[in-house]
């Protein structure tokens, strides 16, 4: 599952970013989470069945230091778009792609719940979120009135889990998917092998379903 690997000069850094091309006519862009990156297993097998289901991928790399609270979302969200929104217009420009995914674990949420599912162009765009901050009430807010077809999973162990939050989400368009005893890793228990392999195996066939419609 190589890719080519590109960057991209703005006014003050290098954006690197890697693009699996097969020439599909739907790219899914993936956004990782802090300290959870392209290799990790969520990621791995996302990107596998991506490509069994002809969906070309971009996973942009970047690394914040600052981790977002309260105060800083907004300029968390700011910071990332000017690192991401490059790589989208870089990626779109050919007129290639016919269709988008937008794929983010945890940190990589925020792009897509504070900007990219609020933008006119992307409505139709399916929206994947992997253990989303819904603890900041921009993020929980932005998924609870999406209009997005896609996809929610989060584990019941996990520390942004909330049962009310959940329950309130159950009720919006995104599909819901919660993972029972797993972690913000969507890990099972603290060494269950076996559970967390099969608890990323029906991440894998909702993810599936998600994207098979394309």
């Amino acid at each position: 599952m190589k890719g080519n690997k590109k960057e991209i000069q703005t006014n003050d850094k290098t954006i690197r970013y890697t693009h699996i091309e097969r020439g599909f006519k739907t790219i899914c862009f993936m956004f990782s989470g802090s300290g959870y990156n392209y290799d990790k297993p969520l990621f791995y097998y996302a990107t596998m069945a991506m490509l069994q289901n002809k969906i070309d991928i971009v996973q942009i790399h970047y690394s914040y230091n600052e981790q977002p609270t309260k105060n800083n979302i907004e300029k968390i969200t700011k910071i990332m778009m000017d690192d991401i929104n490059p790589v989208i217009f870089d990626v779109l420009k050919s007129g290639q792609y016919n269709n988008s995914i937008f794929l983010g674990k945890s940190l990589g949420t925020i792009p897509i719940a504070n900007d990219l599912m609020k933008r006119e162009e992307f409505l139709k765009s399916k929206m994947i979120l992997f253990t989303p901050l819904i603890n900041f009430d921009s993020i929980f807010d932005s998924i609870l009135n999406s209009h997005h077809q896609g996809l929610f999973v989060i584990g019941d162990k996990d520390h942004y889990y909330n049962a009310n939050q959940i329950d309130q989400l159950s009720k919006a368009n995104l599909k819901v998917a919660v993972i029972q005893n797993a972690n913000h890793s969507l890990n099972v228990g603290e060494l269950e092998t076996t559970n967390s392999i099969l608890a990323l195996s029906r991440i894998m066939e909702k993810l599936q379903e998600t994207v098979r419609t394309n």
